[in-house]
């Protein structure tokens, strides 16, 4: 199972993707009812983003364990990947809410999990190849 580089891969971004419910991707101040407060706006603040949230980090660690059936392990991280990108696209849309503030420096970590998760299909389809050009030499 981490005997292949993917795995690191799959590994590294659930584990960043659980980060991000930590780790804040905006700051700045919300006016409610006339009253400016400041806030970081992390994964958790939002219902929707946060079951994304945790599907990406679900989805990755599941698809560790299906190494053994490489194709379903890509369709799981192309899914994956896609949910991931509108996870990232909505946080930006609800930063429009707030009156002012700047992106934090710890979204990295949001923008992290889909470069692993690249990272992961590369190494897979690598090795997909590596078994194709196998099977030819029998």
């Amino acid at each position: 199972m981490l005997q292949r580089i993917q795995s690191v891969w799959l590994l590294i971004a659930a584990l960043l993707s659980f980060a991000t419910l930590q780790f804040s991707f905006f700051g700045g101040n919300k006016v409610e009812n006339g009253i400016s407060t400041f806030i970081n706006y992390t994964a958790k603040e939002n219902l929707l983003v946060l079951i994304l949230t945790v599907a990406v980090a679900v989805a990755a660690l599941v698809s560790v364990f299906l190494y053994k059936d490489r194709r379903q392990q890509i369709k799981i991280i192309i899914a994956t990947l896609l949910v991931n990108i509108l996870t990232i696209v909505l946080l930006y849309f609800n930063t429009k809410k707030f009156e002012s503030g700047t992106i934090a420096l710890t979204s990295v970590v949001y923008f992290a999990v889909p470069v692993f998760l690249v990272m992961a299909l590369l190494a897979i389809r690598k090795d997909e190849k590596l078994v194709k050009s196998a099977d030819r030499l029998r």
